[in-house]
């Protein structure tokens, strides 16, 4: 996958009995799962903040936000709704979620495990600028 960040619009299949969305990984992701989490019970803004290694793909399984991207041409804000968007956010990109509905519920799937010590995460926009644009030169 050469993006670092995109937006999908998953597929939805409609039956007399119910609504099926399948996701083949590899349709979507360039790599190995390695940690699966929801969102759930919104209270608020998430942290917005990149990180040096992990990968993630964003499915927005009920509800609705809107991610705050920054991909390198600043900030953008992208909205979401359940069940029909997923985003993929590479390493280096800048992500957070606001605006999320009182049902909302976010699936993430990270190709790393937690780190505790958070040395994965840049969560000082600023700083984080000064890193994309040395990674540009």
């Amino acid at each position: 996958m050469n993006n670092k960040f995109k937006i999908f619009d998953l597929k939805n299949i409609p039956t007399d009995v119910l609504t099926m969305t399948p996701l083949e990984l590899r349709d979507y992701i360039d790599f190995e799962v390695k940690r699966v989490y929801f969102i759930t019970e919104p209270k608020g803004e998430t942290s917005q903040h990149c990180h040096l290694e992990e990968k993630e793909l964003f499915i927005m399984i009920q509800g609705s936000c809107t991610a705050i991207i920054d991909q390198g041409a600043g900030l953008e804000e992208v909205p979401l709704t359940g069940p029909k968007k997923a985003i993929y956010v590479a390493n280096y990109i800048w992500h957070g979620f606001k605006n999320l509905s009182s049902d909302a519920v976010i699936l993430a799937l990270s190709s790393t495990n937690y780190k505790a010590d958070r040395s994965d995460y840049i969560e000082d926009y600023n700083e984080y600028l000064k890193i994309r644009d040395e990674k540009l030169r």
